[in-house]
């Protein structure tokens, strides 16, 4: 079976070993063995998406069966569906030009686009197939082969994935390695060809450090805390509307979910009132909700109450959306918590200086544009950065002005959905993007290579020695400004 519990690192370096020695004795990989993966992946994920599906429920306490369709089912075959596409042409070498007079004596320069081997991938909870299977859709677009360290904190979807791989690739292909943060550590340091890590900042900088031992580079997707600014000339229920689709989205555990909003100082009441009024056409209750998520367990159900305390200590407007006043302290198998609003906090509360990671959304009131861009600027730059409006000036504005992953207007996390753009944070909320052409490329070694014109330039130009005369002129001429 190509999967393994608690592996020791030697028995995770002999798997790499003999997938390193398979890439090599293979050669070349065919765009029909590369299709061949990605479909096999694609087969794997849909004809297994209820058991899936249910699954994550179990691991989650309770998941939305419909959220989970949304984003680990159908959000993982889009990408695996892209990559088989469109592969055959990222493949196709890329002509660049030999440089004068060389060129025009028949020189030639161009890029292959070669594997890179085996690359390690490292997902994470909040989406536990997503984020293993997804990067494959890159990986094996390229060529490659890979190991998989699935997350502890979902052992059920996790066993489940080792399960269905070790029926569908050999081990020399694709391989899952499950086990706690111990196991985490040393499969990070093994000495991959690449390594794409998604979770948390405070873990990724104990990949990038321990992958800089063997030189490994390394894709980091990280989080933060995504703003939201909401322009003074845009509909506050439509803002409302899209802020809060996103947000319910796995109630909050998303690391591109919306963690505070700015709106217009006269205009924080009514964006409070519009949140609440589509809140309650989406849920009429919520413990029993089949629609609205559990946090996914003890320790991050602490932590979001431990927020919520601290934001009440220091008096801080808390609002909660309890349609039916439900009691959540007498849940069964759940972690439940109603989405919360916290409203101008403090900068030294939890809910201000940590990603929330939950339910819970922070509304910040400013005076002018620039109040918000001078906020954002003055913390570490985000994974994602949303702009509600129509002034293009102001748009631009935003855009020229601030650093983030990425940017959705006039929504939330949309731009993930799309794979011909890259996906990836910059700074402390990531290094390094895939998705698309862009994870081909991140996973790929674009090999130079130059082939030389059959005329001796060299020798024609006196530019060997001894040198003379006949150099000196050829020099002369080359040398511009």
């Amino acid at each position: 079976m190509n999967s393994h519990t608690d592996a020791s690192k030697t028995t995770m370096a002999k798997i790499l070993e003999r997938q390193r020695r398979a890439q090599t004795v293979g050669g070349a990989v065919s765009a029909d063995m590369r299709q061949d993966r990605l479909q096999r992946l694609i087969d794997l994920v849909f004809d297994n998406r209820d058991a899936l599906v249910a699954t994550l429920s179990e691991d989650f306490g309770h998941r939305s069966s419909h959220q989970s369709l949304m984003s680990d089912i159908y959000a993982t075959i889009e990408c695996l569906k892209h990559s088989k596409k469109h592969l055959r042409s990222w493949m196709k070498a890329e002509k660049r030009k030999a440089p004068v007079p060389l060129n025009v004596m028949g020189a030639k320069a161009w890029i292959e686009y070669q594997p890179k081997g085996v690359v390690g991938i490292i997902g994470t909870w909040n989406f536990p197939i997503n984020t293993v299977l997804g990067p494959l859709a890159g990986v094996f677009a390229a060529g490659n082969r890979a190991m998989i360290k699935c997350s502890e904190i979902t052992p059920k979807t996790a066993e489940l994935l080792a399960r269905l791989i070790a029926n569908k690739f050999a081990e020399e292909e694709l391989t899952v390695i499950l086990g706690g943060p111990e196991v985490g550590a040393e499969f990070s340091a093994l000495p991959f060809d690449h390594i794409i890590f998604t979770g948390a900042t405070s873990i990724g900088r104990h990949i990038l450090r321990a992958a800089s031992e063997n030189l490994v580079p390394v894709t980091l997707e990280l989080g933060g805390k995504s703003p939201v600014v909401i322009s003074d000339n845009y509909d506050l229920n439509s803002a409302a509307e899209r802020i809060i689709n996103g947000k319910i989205l796995n109630v909050g555990q998303v690391c591109l979910s919306p963690d505070y909003i700015f709106v217009p100082e006269g205009k924080l009441e009514a964006l409070v009132e519009a949140i609440m009024a589509h809140l309650n056409t989406l849920f009429s209750d919520l413990v029993d909700n089949p629609d609205y998520s559990s946090v996914v367990n003890e320790r991050h159900y602490q932590r979001l109450l431990s927020y919520l305390e601290d934001a009440r200590n220091n008096n801080a407007d808390v609002r909660e959306f309890n349609p039916n006043n439900e009691d959540f302290t007498k849940q069964q198998g759940t972690h439940k918590l109603p989405l919360t609003l916290i409203i101008n906090p403090a900068d030294e509360l939890k809910v201000s200086q940590d990603e929330l990671f939950g339910p819970l959304l922070c509304i910040r009131s400013y005076k002018r544009i620039t109040d918000c861009i001078e906020y954002i600027n003055a913390r570490p730059r985000p994974l994602a950065l949303y702009y509600f409006g129509n002034d293009q000036a102001e748009q631009r504005h935003v855009l020229d002005h601030t650093v983030s992953g990425a940017v959705t207007i006039n929504d939330v996390i949309f731009h993930v959905s799309c794979e011909d753009l890259p996906f990836g944070g910059i700074g402390p909320s990531g290094m390094g993007n895939y998705h698309g052409v862009d994870g081909f490329r991140t996973f790929s070694h674009a090999k130079a290579i130059y082939k030389q014109s059959k005329i001796n330039l060299q020798k024609l130009g006196g530019m060997l020695p001894p040198y003379g005369e006949k150099c000196d002129k050829t020099l002369n001429t080359m040398i511009k400004k």
